[in-house]
């Protein structure tokens, strides 16, 4: 926990995918603070077409490399999610190349009740976690 979705246009190696997930996991546990092992990761990979994400009138050209980073967490502080932004702008261009202007993250909070890491109970509510 947190969750990241990441959805992506197809084409990536599985090298290039790798390196794509493992620095924004890099970035999310700096910036929120949370464990190495706290490691939840999902990729959608779509046809050309299948997406369609432009610049909400910001003037950012946009590529097929564009990422979009859904994040799923607990409450965060505002100076948390904006090292985030930051993070993994900054961390994808270095390593993976990725324009910042290709880009997008968007962070949906929820609260204790909200999550169930398996065997049917909440475990921020039980104690367990």
């Amino acid at each position: 926990m947190p969750l990241l979705r990441f959805d992506l246009f197809q084409g990536r190696s599985p090298e290039q995918l790798k390196l794509l997930l493992d620095t924004a996991h890099e970035a999310m546990v700096e910036a929120f603070d949370v464990p190495a092992s706290d490691r939840y990761q999902i990729v959608h990979q779509h046809p050309t077409g299948e997406m369609v994400i432009e610049d909400t009138g910001l003037g950012y050209p946009r590529t097929s490399a564009m990422v979009v980073i859904s994040v799923t967490s607990k409450q965060r502080t505002t100076e948390q999610k904006q090292r985030l932004y930051e993070l993994l702008a900054q961390r994808l261009q270095e390593q993976c190349s990725l324009a910042p202007t290709d880009l997008m993250v968007s962070i949906v909070e929820n609260g204790n009740a909200d999550w169930s890491f398996g065997m049917g109970e909440a475990q921020f509510i039980t104690g367990s976690l």
